[in-house]
């Protein structure tokens, strides 16, 4: 796949219609990861804040972080303006509590934002799309996006160190859920696209966690896995002069 593919899926209508249509089943799936992202994020829950969620989509991830936190505000970023587009309107009951801005993660191109550097950053299922070296480039972008003691956190999916994890993995996905088999030799043509996508740029966890050590982060753990899902991230030290 070319490297214009990412932006060509989730730019097409055809194909953030199907993904749309799904959002529910999607939610009942990952909502209860969503929230054990929100609930990683070092805050009470009358406390104020300002997070942003980078690589958005239609907001899944913030609306889970603003549900659990009704005095936080958003910032969501995403270079679709499909995805914009209906993630505003997903996000129509947090009216006032966020705002979108156009970010392509696949360059270091940032816009202004409101504020410039944020209380915490999530991530949620897009960071496996990037290469490497833009990997590498984002987690310095997003610490220097942090204000001192600002935590960075990241819910994705990632590859497995040998084949034999790999396989474990799939035999008990495919027991959980005995239709994936099936599905998986018959994806629509859409879905054939997106899995293809979705795994180009999947790497081992660890080569990541080495990635926000380098970046200047601290306290770096995976703090959830499940098979090939995790949650992992670090915070900015909290002695550390913003740049």
């Amino acid at each position: 796949m070319g490297e214009d593919a990412n932006a060509a899926i989730w730019k097409s209508d055809e194909i953030i219609a199907d993904w749309a249509a799904s959002a529910g089943e999607r939610e009942r799936a990952r909502g209860a990861h969503w929230k054990m992202l929100a609930g990683l994020l070092p805050f009470e829950a009358g406390d104020e804040f300002t997070f942003l969620d980078l690589g958005a989509g239609t907001g899944a991830a913030a609306r889970v972080v603003l549900e659990c936190y009704r005095a936080s505000t958003a910032v969501l970023a995403d270079f679709s303006p499909q995805m914009i587009a209906a993630g505003a309107e997903a996000l129509a009951a947090y009216a006032g509590r966020f705002s979108y801005v156009a970010l392509d993660m696949a360059t270091g191109e940032w816009p202004e934002t409101d504020p410039p550097v944020f209380d915490a950053v999530v991530t949620s299922l897009c960071i496996h799309h990037l290469p490497d070296d833009r990997k590498q480039a984002l987690f310095v972008e997003i610490f220097d996006r942090l204000v001192p003691g600002g935590w960075y956190l990241n819910y994705d999916p990632v590859t497995a160190p040998d084949p034999v994890v790999a396989a474990v993995w799939q035999h008990t996905a495919d027991r959980e859920d005995p239709a994936a088999a099936s599905a998986r030799a018959h994806r629509s043509p859409a879905a054939h696209a997106r899995h293809a996508n979705h795994v180009r740029h999947m790497i081992p966890l660890d080569q990541q966690l080495g990635y926000l050590r380098a970046a200047g982060f601290e306290g770096i753990d995976v703090y959830w896995k499940r098979l090939e899902n995790v949650i992992y991230g670090g915070r900015r030290p909290i002695g550390h002069a913003e740049g």
